[in-house]
């Protein structure tokens, strides 16, 4: 008799390497599979921000900058990050928010590049936010705009373009971008490469270090687990750090902080990436989500992703209706992130009939029903129920 899909479910789980992974997480029963929004609580992280919060803040107070570390945290953080980046140390800082590094990058990238190109292509596709921020950077260093599809980016750079701006994977179909091949391009018509990792890093390779990116942004609460606003990284490529001229130059950043004078030197290597006073709670919360890391490969990581996404993809093909659900996501592995984008006309009641079942994903309006698999505590039994669920409701809820 042929294996079913729920039998095969638990087979895939038996034999995964990373299950053991799970119980590292403060999961229920809800299946979840928004963690390319917010992903789950590292179970050990609230016993450590009682420790910070009673013993750090409490008793030590304004001793903790110095004798708990708190000074160097955006440096150190951003060193445990740069493993998963694939980044030689002391190239990541942790500060601010993605759009505030964003904004630093794209400033930064079109200072390096020189007055003479006067133009900044963005990804055409890119998160709202980094198109908004790139217009304001074009703004204030003199270049224009130039929204372009990242597949076009190789043909599309020339003399003219100073820096592109491109997403990874896109957040609402879960495209694979080609980061080696388009910096490769850029490099070669003298222009920079700018990379948002917001929905790969976590989930599959990147390589920053070996595909000579020039500076890259991310966030740090989804793959990686560092919970609701916790702060993102920038990472400026070593041989850029000397000319790096950050648009936001703060005291935090400055070569000598404490000495309080009125010109600004910027210190050396990545710290220049930092502004102001870090959000230490967050960031303390973060750098102890980082543990779930230690002794992760991310090549291990990637396999299970596109084994995820396969399955579920299966049996979305084996449950759903035909014609009732169209996926965005590509089927080439190399073209794939780690979420799974799925067209459907009643999104918006399918989802929330999905989540109120039990299962989590989310929903881009209009008609985007959005599946993140988070590999280090999602499983191939919750992939088998979210397709299962999603088929049950969807032969309850009229088709449009």
């Amino acid at each position: 008799m042929s294996e079913t899909l729920r039998e095969k479910a638990l087979r895939l789980d038996g034999e995964d390497g990373l299950g053991k992974l799970r119980e590292k997480f403060a999961l229920d029963e809800v299946t979840y599979l928004d963690g390319n929004s917010l992903g789950a609580l590292p179970a050990h992280v609230p016993a450590r921000m009682a420790d910070v919060l009673t013993r750090e803040w409490g008793e030590l107070r304004i001793r903790s900058w110095d004798e708990s570390g708190w000074w160097t945290a955006p440096e150190r953080i951003g060193d445990r990050i740069a493993p998963i980046l694939g980044a030689a140390p002391g190239q990541v800082v942790v500060s601010d928010s993605t759009s505030v590094n964003v904004f630093k990058a794209v400033v930064g990238a079109a200072r390096l590049a020189g007055d003479d190109r006067d133009e900044i292509l963005v990804d055409a596709t890119t998160f709202p936010t980094d198109g908004y921020i790139a217009q304001s950077a074009a703004r204030m260093t003199g270049r224009r705009i130039v929204p372009v599809a990242p597949a076009d980016m190789p043909s599309a750079a020339g003399p003219r373009t100073a820096a592109a701006l491109v997403n990874h994977v896109d957040y609402r179909t879960g495209r694979l971008h080609d980061l080696r091949g388009i910096t490769a391009a850029l490099h070669g018509v003298g222009a920079l490469a700018v990379w948002d990792l917001c929905h790969s890093a976590g989930a599959l390779p990147v390589g920053l270090d070996a595909h000579g990116v020039d500076l890259a942004v991310g966030c740090t609460y989804k793959y990686l687990n560092g919970g609701p606003g916790s702060p993102a990284y920038l990472y400026v490529a070593e041989r850029h750090q000397a000319a790096f001229d950050s648009p936001l130059p703060g005291w935090n950043s400055h070569s000598d902080p404490f000495g309080m004078t009125p010109g600004y030197e910027a210190a050396a290597g990545a710290l220049r990436g930092r502004v102001g006073t870090p959000d230490i709670l967050s960031m303390l919360a973060l750098e102890s989500a980082l543990d779930v890391w230690d002794g992760v490969d991310v090549e291990d990581v990637r396999a299970k992703s596109l084994a995820l996404t396969d399955f579920f993809l299966e049996c979305v093909r084996e449950y759903v209706p035909a014609g009732r659900v169209e996926s965005l996501t590509p089927g080439a592995h190399a073209e794939r992130g780690s979420q799974v984008a799925l067209r459907c006309a009643e999104a918006p009641a399918v989802m929330a009939e999905s989540i109120r079942r039990g299962v989590v994903g989310d929903l881009r309006r209009p008609d985007v029903l959005r599946f993140g698999f988070t590999p280090l505590y999602v499983g191939f039994a919750d992939t088998e129920r979210a397709a299962r669920v999603l088929a049950e409701v969807l032969a309850e809820v009229p088709a449009g």
